[in-house]
């Protein structure tokens, strides 16, 4: 008998495991996100060393846009704004954060939020001609490393505006919902959070089933993300190294750039999905009330971590928005 419910429970998982393929492969935003869009690359140096591999879609003299992805992406989640962005005229400049897609682990394995923003400013540096500003997006880790940058520089002379999406600047353990406990047992939620999901090097399987496909929408989508975007993401999420994945999360944890924000001094607009359990909506708010020159907050009804996937054309009007702000500016031809 336990021998026939073994071979039951087998043949279970295999249908379940085909209905889940097909799942992704009947899903309309399949086509969108298979085969995401090529830009011509650029080797850039940060401060430190450290090559970023940085790509440029549209080689035209039009407004740039520059994006920055979140922990464990690469530069190809930005898939449906670099199309969008495109489409509308734009130069769209993306780039893998050090140790994450093709860009190099950091030299020294340094990963503080410092490094980060250093790396902004080489891609600023490699991607700007002397005198042009560019708009900034950024998603989660990426909009933390534009603060981070702004910390240390003028921000006005070389950038235009700033979307920051899905993201917080500090108290980032304090204020996730993934293990939601009482007050009490904050020092609990502050260890189980930092060793068991920031910093865990464990390995991921490196194959997608209904249940680590379960496991990623609870943690970043909400309830409307389709099978094939969060496929999309978790093939990212395999992707990055388990030591640039534990190292960088540490790093997460200890983050505190509410001072940076003041010196954002130019147009901002923030975006937050109200079901977001790792940068839940407070962030965002605090952050508007924070920002100089804020153009508006949207917490998005239904909407997680991942904004960019799940509402696009939300993220892409509001990038398009910001580089409206560049038109009439002196034109000048792109260095890369």
């Amino acid at each position: 008998m336990s021998a026939i419910a073994g071979l039951a429970a087998v043949a279970g998982a295999v249908v379940l495991q085909r209905r889940f393929k097909r799942s992704i492969a009947s899903d309309p935003e399949r086509a969108a996100l298979s085969e995401p869009p090529r830009g011509r690359q650029l080797a850039v140096s940060s401060a430190d060393g450290t090559t970023l591999n940085v790509e440029v879609f549209s080689a035209d003299s039009g407004p740039t846009v520059i994006l920055a992805h979140g922990w464990t992406e690469s530069l190809q989640f930005w898939a449906y704004q670099i199309v969008g962005l495109t489409q509308r005229g734009l130069r769209v400049v993306a780039y893998d954060l050090r140790g994450h897609g093709q860009s190099e682990p950091a030299a020294g394995e340094d990963y503080s939020i410092d490094r980060f923003g250093e790396d902004l400013e080489a891609v600023l540096d490699a991607v700007l001609p002397a005198g042009a500003r560019a708009v900034l997006g950024g998603h989660s880790l990426g909009a933390m490393a534009i603060a981070a940058w702004a910390e240390h520089h003028e921000v006005a002379r070389r950038v235009a505006g700033v979307a920051m999406i899905n993201t917080g600047v500090g108290d980032l353990v304090a204020e996730q919902l993934l293990v939601p406990v009482s007050g009490v047992a904050q020092a609990l939620n502050r260890t189980v959070a930092i060793h068991g999901f920031l910093g865990n090097r464990a390995p991921l399987p490196r194959f997608s089933t209904p249940l680590t496909a379960a496991a990623i929408r609870y943690i970043a989508f909400g309830p409307a993300a389709t099978p094939a975007q969060v496929a999309f993401f978790e093939r990212m999420l395999i992707a990055c190294p388990p030591e640039v994945r534990a190292n960088v999360g540490i790093a997460l944890s200890e983050l505190e750039l509410h001072d940076a924000l003041k010196r954002l001094t130019v147009p901002t607009i923030v975006i937050g999905g109200g079901e977001d359990r790792l940068t839940p909506p407070s962030h965002s708010r605090r952050i508007a009330e924070m920002l100089p020159d804020v153009v508006r907050l949207t917490v998005l009804e239904d909407t997680g971590h991942m904004a960019p996937l799940e509402r696009p054309n939300v993220v892409t009007e509001a990038l398009e928005e910001l580089a409206a702000g560049l038109v009439g500016e002196t034109a000048a031809t792109p260095v890369a």
